[in-house]
């Protein structure tokens, strides 16, 4: 019987390039309607802005400051094929370059989940593509709180937006062997808007996420008591999407990453005994082979430097030496969005057989 693939990665993220006219914007090209946009500014300094339809159009976070929620008129609607962005500068100064990196998740601000001892306030999640959008209210106390993705998260994020506070991350590899760690990453956690390496303290109550829900323990950052949260979780679906780890060889020949696909977007961070920022690249920005140009998630600063990667069908390459992204026997984490799968269409989500 005929295959046909019914899922691709283009349908759940893309990149979009664009110029800002200081006026209202309509961009287009997406695919879909996306539920969280990430702004650059690429060709000068200025805080990155992140938008998403739980928290709904008009407010912002900056991922690389501990800074609140902010009314900005940055992403002013989500459209069917793409968004529209407003007259702040950070979004949209006319003759400035920017770079938006958009997910699709539930289609829209979604429904309260009830699965933890916190309900959340809206959860907006795409189980195909595995991504998960919460907003939920901390109590102060120890609490699970349900993500929807009806498998276990390999990546989450977690911000309080109700006041100055650290990005907190939890990532599966944080605490694997080949770091020296003793295999139990719910210890671990990183900050997004730092540069620093990863963390013990029990964010996450010492306990490891399900496939229902994670636990989060009684820091401010994660459950201040009667506090507005923000959690974005994010689980591996082949061909799609790879969260994992790698060790640096300290040489400009540096170690080949294996994603199973062709990247989109890529992450990657020092995470073990060194600081480092987080490196973000994609395969819209001109020259991303061999002449990439990375922007920080920690930082206000433009896209410059090259020779970081090369970024191919199955995965990416290092091509530079330095203790930031390819130290000598360094652990670096990283996750990554495909452009195109390179696995059957057995192994494709979505597939009909």
């Amino acid at each position: 019987m005929a295959q046909f693939i019914t899922f691709q990665p283009k349908d759940y993220f893309n990149t979009k390039l664009y110029t800002g006219t200081g006026s209202s914007l309509a961009l287009t090209g997406l695919g879909f309607q996306p539920d969280m946009v990430w702004l650059k500014v690429r060709s000068t300094t200025s805080s990155h802005r992140i938008t998403d339809a739980v928290r709904g159009t008009g407010q912002v976070i900056y991922p690389n400051d501990t800074a609140e929620q902010s009314a900005e008129s940055s992403v002013t609607a989500f459209g069917t094929d793409g968004f529209t962005v407003g007259t702040e500068g950070g979004t949209n100064t006319n003759g400035a370059t920017y770079v938006g990196w958009t997910w699709r998740a539930g289609g829209g601000q979604g429904s309260s989940n009830t699965d933890g001892s916190i309900n959340t306030t809206y959860t907006s999640v795409n189980t195909t593509a595995g991504v998960s959008l919460s907003s939920y209210s901390g109590t102060g106390s120890a609490a699970t709180i349900g993500h929807g993705l009806g498998v276990v998260p390999q990546v989450m994020i977690v911000k309080n937006t109700y006041q100055s506070e650290h990005w907190i991350v939890y990532h599966h590899e944080i605490d694997n062997a080949a770091s020296g760690g003793g295999g139990a990453p719910e210890d671990k956690y990183i900050r997004l808007n730092e540069s620093g390496s990863r963390a013990d303290f029990p964010m996450w109550n010492d306990t490891a996420p399900t496939s229902s829900v994670f636990s989060v323990g009684t820091s401010t950052s994660v459950n201040q008591a009667g506090g507005t949260h923000l959690a974005y979780c994010f689980a591996e679906k082949q061909g799609y999407s790879k969260f994992s780890s790698y060790k640096g060889n300290g040489n400009a020949d540096g170690p080949f990453v294996y994603t199973g696909f062709a990247p989109a977007f890529i992450i990657l961070k020092v995470y073990n005994g060194a600081t480092g920022s987080w490196y973000m690249f994609d395969n819209k920005r001109p020259g991303y082979n061999d002449d990439a140009s990375p922007l920080l998630a920690n930082s206000t600063s433009a896209e410059s430097g090259t020779g970081y990667l090369d970024i191919n069908s199955t995965g990416f390459k290092l091509r530079h030496a330095n203790d930031a992204y390819n130290g000598d026997n360094m652990d670096y984490l990283y996750m990554a969005f495909a452009e195109n799968p390179l696995v059957s269409s057995n192994d494709v989500p979505g597939v009909a057989k």
